[in-house]
């Protein structure tokens, strides 16, 4: 499986990984990548499915997306690396904490869960994105991704997002809400090593606040931050959130 990517940034820096949430582009990181790039080796790739990287052979699981950011430090030759990922992305950083720890540094998870969602809902959403394209979760996307305030406020970055959502693939797509369907690292978190920030969106109804602290309460070296925002707390609160990374980072 050979993915998409782009590697910006000191030559000489640790490296951070990004990692982006179901339905979404490494787009999403563009408020903070022009500050974290002065920093790190900021290594940027699109989710199988997503973007110009395959799905590959379906259906694939949770493993198999952990491993590919494994698969993509080895080419690239980097040892250990920092990671965050948000949605999807933060539930891969959890699967590389378990299974990955020695390639790993410091760990930040974003508005996700050890399980996300039901398993009928995924497959649910699965067969509908397969039989009627992306363009049937355009409506109700903005509201799991963003509060209502922040929708009113910014219309044109809610387009954008709901735009590109619909020019994804469906079937890659729709193998990532598989790959979701059987996810469930909740018999894991205390195996989980490595120190650990996770971010909550206090108006997040996909991940709750109450997902979070799950996490934390069970894995070692763990902190909690909240934020005002729903789903996707690093475009909605972007400085902020771009904060928090930093000073976990630099800890």
């Amino acid at each position: 499986m050979e993915l998409d990517y782009r590697l910006d940034g000191p030559d000489n820096a640790p490296v951070l990984v990004l990692s982006n949430s179901l339905g979404t582009l490494w787009n999403s990181w563009d408020e903070q990548f022009s500050e974290w790039r002065k920093y790190y080796r900021v290594l940027r790739y699109q989710t199988r499915g997503h973007g110009d990287s395959p799905s590959g052979e379906t259906p694939f699981t949770l493993a198999q997306l952990g491993q590919d950011v494994v698969a993509l430090l080895d080419h690239l030759n980097i040892a250990r690396a920092h990671f965050c990922g948000i949605s999807l992305g933060g539930l891969t950083g959890l699967w590389l904490n378990r299974y990955a720890a020695s390639r790993i540094d410091r760990l930040v998870v974003a508005n996700t869960a050890a399980r996300i969602g039901q398993r009928d809902a995924w497959l649910a959403r699965a067969a509908q994105v397969r039989e009627q394209g992306l363009s049937v979760l355009a409506v109700s996307a903005p509201q799991r991704w963003f509060t209502q305030e922040y929708i009113e406020q910014r219309p044109g970055i809610v387009e954008n997002f709901i735009d590109q959502l619909e020019q994804l693939s469906p079937q890659g797509y729709a193998a990532c809400c598989e790959a979701l369907a059987s996810a469930d690292l909740r018999n894991e978190l205390e195996e989980m090593s490595r120190p650990l920030l996770v971010i909550a969106g206090e108006q997040d109804p996909v991940t709750t606040v109450e997902d979070a602290q799950r996490i934390v309460s069970q894995c070692a070296q763990s902190q909690l931050v909240t934020l005002p925002a729903s789903h996707l707390s690093n475009v909605e609160c972007s400085v902020p959130f771009c904060q928090h990374v930093l000073k976990f980072l630099n800890e």
